[in-house]
């Protein structure tokens, strides 16, 4: 008998590992379904999103209005004074982005801070500012409910190649890839909360743990300050080759825009 407990102890061992691997191999095949991390929250946090009253990102869309039809100082139109009714002029416009505008891949962000520089000689907005996230948040919220739409053209493939090696790319001291973390492992738990997919469909979104609203880009970086790598630059290329991959990854999702998120 006492020869038989190292033998059954390995067997225990294997047995164990293998079921590990399994629950593992369950998760990432069922990540081919394309799943919100809305479904993962807890049914407090759905209705905060769902309803209006209690979405704290509904301050920012409502200044982000404000911003559309203020007359700015340059004597240049305002947004509505090119664009007009945003409910009409902007319905399906944040389902379209990242886009390939005049040959420079441009997030929605960077079409914003262009508009502003080119038609209202205004100088551009800082990424994170109240100013940029509320124009931001108010433009998004027009397409909310609508599938997510960035397809590969020729215009947008090697950006869109660029942004697929970011993700899968290993980076940091931790040696780890978004990939390996939102495919391989979503579903299971990392520090008792579920991993999600990381489909970008509800950005910007409000962060219970932020206390404020984000872009997707800050999440990116938070991201890549957990596997202590260093950071791409808020605006830069890469950010927007990433965020093109992703939403490419997501298309056919529904925009939840803006989010709740913990």
């Amino acid at each position: 008998m006492k020869k038989l407990l190292p033998f059954y102890f390995f067997s225990c061992l294997c047995l164990l590992l293998i079921a590990c691997q399994s629950v593992e191999v369950s998760a990432a095949s069922g990540s081919s379904k394309k799943q919100s991390s809305y479904e993962l929250m807890t049914a407090e946090n759905k209705a905060m999103q769902d309803d209006p009253t209690l979405n704290p990102a509904m301050f920012w869309v409502g200044d982000g209005e404000a911003l559309w039809n203020a007359k700015p100082s340059t004597n240049k139109s305002s947004c509505a004074g090119c664009h007009q009714d945003a409910k009409k002029t902007m319905r399906g416009v944040a389902a379209h982005f990242p886009k390939v505008v005049n040959r420079k891949l441009q997030t929605l962000e960077g079409q914003i801070n262009q508009c502003r520089e080119g038609r209202q000689d205004l100088p551009k907005l800082a990424y994170e500012s109240k100013d940029l996230l509320a124009l931001t948040a108010f433009i998004a919220i027009q397409s909310k409910g609508m599938p997510i739409a960035v397809k590969e053209t020729s215009a947008n493939r090697e950006a869109l190649k660029t942004g697929r090696q970011w993700f899968y790319e290993r980076m940091g001291q931790l040696n780890l890839s978004c990939a390996q973390c939102h495919e391989e492992r979503a579903g299971l738990k990392l520090g008792g909360s579920l991993i999600p997919q990381g489909h970008p469909n509800a950005y910007p979104i409000y962060r219970l743990e932020w206390q404020t609203l984000g872009s997707v880009q800050r999440r990116l970086r938070n991201c890549m300050s957990g596997v202590r790598a260093e950071q791409f630059e808020y605006g830069s290329p890469e950010m927007a080759q990433l965020e093109l991959f992703l939403m490419w990854r997501a298309r056919g999702m529904p925009l939840e825009a803006p989010g709740v998120r913990p």
